[in-house]
């Protein structure tokens, strides 16, 4: 079937923004109970409410949390890890208040915890002593420097609270063995972040539930260790990055001792609390998920034989690491360029993989959907840089004759993190109407060992605004699209990318900024305590190192930008203040080019509803057609646009 000519960027497509939000949803925090399946289910289209939902054996799924109950907790902010349950039993940090909720079987929902400034999350129960383990987060005395610490409840005592560790800056990971006489956890200081730095302890638990003994696994002075785990049989497991790669490995008999060391990533950052990619099928067994230079596998560790072998599954990604395992089932998130993130599970040996819930209720159809191809290039420096590229994919349309299609680059977020290939509507959004899109784990992604994660340690706003203009530029000499249309996105770091790209170098057209950074030293200033040290290593410290923050500001450097820009924002963002991106909008609107704000009411980091979603995605493709100059594939409402 001949395909009809049509500019790129105007082809009619059937991937629609309510398609993208209205029939999408997040899922995460696998867990069981008994032969039950638990997770987290993000619902834009109910307000970015997180419900809690159950699926039993016999194929029936029901919610738990009743509106308006959301299972959400905000310890670092970012939260994670926020409920637990046990024989039934729902624990659960409510979202609105942060308070700990008990929910037995079709009961409403009861707090167990006092009202007040108090964040939990990661907890494990303690059947032993009947006690649920928590990290908790205190902003009772002070919103700028919470205190964080390691604390023991009683779910029967409202406000019951013994603290077990506290002194330290930061805790995650509280595990308890299966004898309940031990219990292991993580622990780091300021200026590190997780992937720097981190401790792994171990005190004995007493018949009261006190800490004794307590010692820290041997490390050197920058290992990042995490994801500790307990196995059957009581022995300590974690990953730790001490040959430059997160790897396995066991403490045994006070050693701690590799397990097939591979040059690959078995963890990802823990921006959230909670992740585990490991599991065990028995003592000497255990199931991972692993990063190899950007793609995601899973696979059976022999501990006893010293063997590993890969699953044959069509899965590439794998969602915040969700990997659980009991002695008959493999449970775990998963996705590839083709299908979207699903729940799903198989038997231990590989077979009977089923899908127990998809993260998007419509298919798309297979041919509208762009694959991504890997590419490495080599920027001036010298310096590697992957990224995956999608080609514009439409089953009707192709383009004009001569016509070489727009360009959207994307600079992913954390910015310690990494871009995912899981089929993503909102890229296909862009395939599908005639865009080429690059995606770019610049230097300083995760997936390619630590030293291609460092490679953005004290860069940042050099290293990242390079390899993604490169990336465009490469694309652009190689022919494959239009250099004069070349568009930048992204979102809270990789939003402070797109800005810093377009303030410091010509390459770009158009940018779209997701409450982007512009200010590096405010942001310093007014940030949450577990990224108020965060730029130590990405700039400098503090003060000393004011002039850099200063020269890689956006918001200094107005008098160099020449292009069009567009910003969403959160008005109730409190890890990237409003004033940031309308700083950013009035200095460009008055140097006389096209720029658009907009800011939602009751959205933070990140945007959870669904008509806002919605909003955002329409008009970034408003913005972008008056600009490149293309027609609309479909009607949307206008936006406001300065200087056009």
């Amino acid at each position: 079937m001949d395909k009809t000519p049509s500019q790129f960027g105007s082809w009619p497509s059937p991937v629609s923004s309510n398609l993208i939000v209205n029939d999408t949803v997040s899922l995460g925090q696998l867990s069981f109970d008994g032969e039950d399946i638990y997770w987290i289910e993000g619902r834009p289209s109910d307000g970015g409410r997180q419900v809690l939902v159950k699926h039993t054996p016999d194929g029936n799924t029901q919610d738990i949390t009743p509106n308006p109950y959301s299972c959400r907790s905000l310890v670092h902010e970012y939260g994670g890890s926020s409920y637990l349950v046990t024989d039934q039993t729902v624990y659960f940090s409510n979202y609105s208040d942060q308070r700990i909720y008990i929910q037995k079987q079709h009961q409403t929902p009861v707090p167990i915890t006092v009202p007040g400034d108090f964040r939990y999350a990661d907890g494990v129960y303690d059947h032993k002593r009947n006690r649920i383990t928590y990290v908790l987060e205190d902003h009772s005395n002070s919103q700028d420097n919470p205190v964080n610490s390691i604390v023991s409840i009683d779910p029967k005592i409202i406000g019951e609270v013994r603290y077990l560790v506290t002194g330290n800056d930061f805790y995650s990971s509280p595990r308890i063995n299966p004898e309940a006489t031990k219990l292991a956890w993580i622990t780091w200081n300021h200026p590190n972040m997780p992937w720097d730095c981190t401790e792994l302890w171990i005190a004995d638990l007493t018949d009261d539930g006190s800490l004794q003994n307590s010692y820290k696994i041997p490390s050197g002075p920058s290992d990042s260790i995490l994801e500790p785990t307990w196995s059957p049989n009581g022995v300590l497991h974690f990953v730790s990055d001490r040959t430059g790669w997160w790897n396995l490995y066991k403490f045994q008999s006070g050693k701690v001792v590799p397990l097939c060391p591979i040059d690959a990533e078995f963890t990802r950052p823990p921006w959230s609390l909670g992740m585990s990619t490991y599991g065990y099928l028995s003592s000497d067994v255990l199931i991972a998920a692993y990063n190899q230079k950007g793609v995601w596998k899973l696979g059976k560790l022999d501990v006893f034989e010293n063997t590993f072998e890969d699953y044959v599954i069509p899965y590439t990604e794998f969602g915040r690491g969700d990997v659980r395992i009991k002695t008959d089932l493999v449970l775990f998130q998963a996705a590839s360029p083709a299908e979207p993130m699903s729940i799903l599970s198989m038997n231990p040996t590989g077979d009977n993989l089923k899908k127990i819930r998809s993260a998007q209720s419509n298919q798309v159809e297979s041919a509208c959907i762009s694959i991504p191809e890997t590419i490495t290039y080599e920027t001036s420096d010298g310096f590697p840089t992957h990224a995956f590229v999608y080609h514009p994919t439409n089953p009707l349309y192709a383009g004009l004759p001569g016509e070489k299609p727009p360009l959207l680059v994307k600079s992913h977020g954390g910015p310690t993190g990494a871009t995912s290939i899981a089929l993503d509507l909102s890229v296909q959004f862009w395939t599908s109407r005639g865009f080429v899109v690059l995606d770019v784990n610049y230097g300083g992604s995760t997936g390619y060992g630590r030293a291609y994660r460092e490679r953005l340690r004290s860069n940042w706003g050099i290293r990242d605004v390079n390899d993604c203009g490169e990336g465009a530029n490469f694309l652009a000499k190689t022919g494959v699209v239009d250099g004069n249309r070349m568009a930048i996105q992204g979102g809270s770091a990789g939003g402070y990318t797109t800005l810093a790209c377009l303030a410091f170098t010509n390459v770009f057209q158009i940018g779209a900024s997701y409450y982007g950074v512009s200010d590096l030293e405010a942001l310093a200033a007014d940030t949450h305590k577990f990224e108020s040290r965060y730029l130590d290593s990405l700039i400098g410290p503090l003060p000393e190192s004011r002039d850099l923050y200063f020269n890689r500001s956006p918001i200094n450097y107005i008098n160099q930008l020449s292009c069009s820009m567009i910003l969403f924002q959160g008005q109730e963002d409190k890890i990237v203040p409003p004033n940031q991106s309308e700083n950013m909008f009035n200095a460009v609107k008055d140097k006389g080019y096209p720029a658009a704000y907009i800011c939602f009411e009751k959205e933070q980091h990140g945007f959870r509803q669904a008509n806002n979603i919605t909003r955002a995605i329409e008009a970034q493709y408003y913005f972008f057609s008056r600009v490149f100059g293309f027609e609309l594939s479909e009607e949307v409402i206008p936006i406001e646009i300065a200087n056009l």
